[in-house]
């Protein structure tokens, strides 16, 4: 071997320090990613297959199914929204439900009780009302709908995941 400056030893020592530990350390990364990360074909997986135990209790209470939504409906004891945007509504609802586009939910559902009595012709929905039930299509925009809610303190209401589309298949629609 032959001698080198003691700047340059350092450095050297050092680039090769550095280069064994992020060596070890991407080891050690893309082993936990394959023990311990969900990967893309599970997560895919989860929301393509059905699983009786996928989701969590809080999600299934989140949830209206048809039968229950008929069993509301018949009962009379349901404020069900359209959360669908006018021309869908038009072109074909639920009966008794109110349509509030998505767009407009949060506004709508700040105004205060006169406001919104006087502009949907309805009884405002309560924080603490469990018959609060938002619909759209095909569940992704009550979904979203439901997290508004909840966030603005309607922690009670509900979303049929099914929509529109489920409705009028099984209504013959």
């Amino acid at each position: 071997m032959f001698p080198l400056p003691s700047s340059l030893q350092g450095t050297l020592v050092f680039t090769m320090l550095s280069y064994l530990l992020s060596r070890s350390f991407c080891q050690v990364v893309a082993e936990v990613n394959r023990s311990s990360y969900t990967t893309f074909g599970s997560v895919l997986r989860a929301f393509t297959t059905s699983s009786p135990t996928f989701g969590d209790a809080s999600e299934n209470a989140s949830v209206v199914t048809y039968s229950q939504l008929k069993t509301m409906l018949s009962s009379g004891n349901i404020q069900l929204f359209d959360v669908r945007n006018p021309d869908e509504y038009q072109a074909g609802r639920i009966s008794d439900s109110v349509n509030i586009p998505l767009g407009n939910l949060e506004e709508s559902l700040k105004l205060s009780l006169e406001q919104f009595q006087q502009t949907f012709d309805i009884r405002p929905p309560g924080k603490d009302d469990d018959n609060i039930v938002f619909h759209c299509n095909s569940g992704s925009r009550s979904s979203k709908a439901l997290d508004i809610a909840r966030r603005l303190g309607f922690s009670r209401s509900r979303h049929y995941k099914g929509g529109y589309s489920e409705w009028a298949e099984l209504e013959g629609n």
